[in-house]
């Protein structure tokens, strides 16, 4: 019946009772069975009564044993993870509007599958809870599911072991809204890929939307099967990147407001020029911050800032040197610090190049011999030319100005 019949159930059921109409079914056995008594299904119930989750939730006509409880009649996402709260910066505009335009229309834009990869802490799985609580709460009645790679290959484990299997695939075959974290959990389990594979399948041929997460593009997946890795591909791919220093500002400001706390200005400045490693050590530093502030009935300044800091990251630098300041220069304008002392003439370089040893010349004690050897041994003279140089290009051209401005912030917030 469960092979043949589900979906006509689901549809009859659904007509006649409505949403919340429900089907449990006993087999009775056939006169040979020697106790004459009927095997009647046992459904199975959470571990903790209390918690029992609201009848309306649940999408499933059929009770499955090898799967949580709380999985059967929750979406497993998280209501904070809105796309109100996912700051959109250039690091991760086409991700998430990609996962706008899915939200929107789950199942039915080019963007099926949709995979967001990027490294940990960037606001993967933010971004893709957002999407599913946006069609969760939109109009439409969608069975949203959320689990990640590491929960889905234990279930799927559990229900071989308990004889579930069919009932495992049936489940997630009803699913409309599928959405798997850190997808790179399957590697080298062959039992559980080709399960995913076949529920991949069917869920794409009945234009249900499929999302993924990974910490990777597809194309660098290792251990996964070649079919799984082309189906991947059908749809749109889009990366996250490092958040830049706007995208951090802005973090750090939505983040005190949800928490009804003030910081100045220059402590928020401080912070996101410090922390430009992930979102994730980003907000634990805020929330480390607020946490000493209140306990030690203190206010937050720039002082306590840096205290805070000091226990996340490792080494961190209070000095501007040369080698900070080329760091830092590089990243800017995207090139790599060794490009700064090679002999090139790339106008780009060139540009980047003169900026750093104008901040050189500004931000530290070296002598322009001094300078000049940071640069690839470069003399004076080409030291002073580049200080000249940036000096007129301030004056006539504002987009150069600004960038400029920007760094002298940075270096500023350093030397604090």
């Amino acid at each position: 019946m469960e092979d043949n019949y589900v979906q006509i159930l689901k549809i009859a059921i659904k007509s006649t009772l409505g949403a919340n109409g429900r089907l449990e079914y006993a087999v009775v056995v056939d006169k040979g069975n020697s106790n004459n008594q009927p095997y009647v299904v046992s459904y199975p119930q959470g571990n903790n009564q209390q918690k029992k989750a609201p009848q309306t939730e649940s999408k499933t006509p059929f009770e499955i044993p090898s799967l949580d409880a709380d999985l059967l009649t929750q979406s497993n996402l998280n209501p904070n993870y809105t796309f109100n709260t996912y700051i959109e910066g250039d690091c991760n505009r086409l991700a998430r509007s990609a996962g706008f335009a899915v939200a929107t229309k789950p199942g039915i834009t080019s963007f099926n599958p949709l995979m967001v990869y990027g490294g940990v802490g960037l606001g993967k799985t933010h971004l893709v809870q957002a999407i599913g609580n946006e069609i969760k709460n939109g109009p439409e009645d969608k069975f949203v599911l959320y689990v990640s790679s590491e929960k889905f290959v234990n279930q799927f484990m559990d229900s071989i072991k308990d004889g579930n299997v069919k009932s495992f695939t049936n489940f997630y075959m009803q699913v409309d809204v599928l959405i798997i974290d850190d997808i790179q959990f399957l590697a080298g389990k062959d039992r559980t890929q080709e399960m995913f594979f076949h529920i991949f399948n069917h869920l794409h041929q009945n234009k249900k939307q499929i999302i993924m997460t990974s910490d990777c593009p597809p194309k660098d997946l290792k251990g996964l099967e070649e079919r799984l890795l082309s189906r991947f591909k059908w749809g749109l791919t889009a990366d996250l990147q490092m958040p830049d220093f706007e995208t951090r500002v802005a973090i750090i400001r939505r983040k005190m407001q949800s928490e009804g706390i003030f910081i100045p200005d220059d402590v928020v400045e401080y912070l996101a020029y410090t922390v430009d490693t992930n979102v994730r050590e980003l907000e634990g530093i805020l929330i480390s911050l607020i946490a000493h502030a209140s306990l030690n009935r203190v206010e937050i300044n720039l002082e306590l800032a840096k205290t805070v800091i000091k226990n996340f990251i490792k080494d961190i630098e209070t000095e501007v040197g040369i080698e900070f300041i080329q760091k830092s220069v590089s990243e800017y304008y995207s090139i790599h610090p060794d490009e700064l002392k090679a002999k090139t003439r790339k106008k780009e370089i060139v540009i980047a190049r003169q900026v750093a040893m104008y901040f050189s010349k500004e931000f530290t004690q070296h002598s322009l011999k001094s300078i000049g050897y940071h640069f690839g041994g470069r003399d004076h003279s080409t030291v002073i030319h580049a200080v000249q140089t940036v000096n007129d290009m301030i004056e006539t051209d504002a987009s150069f100005r600004n960038a400029v401005n920007e760094l002298k912030k940075k270096f500023k917030m350093r030397s604090y």
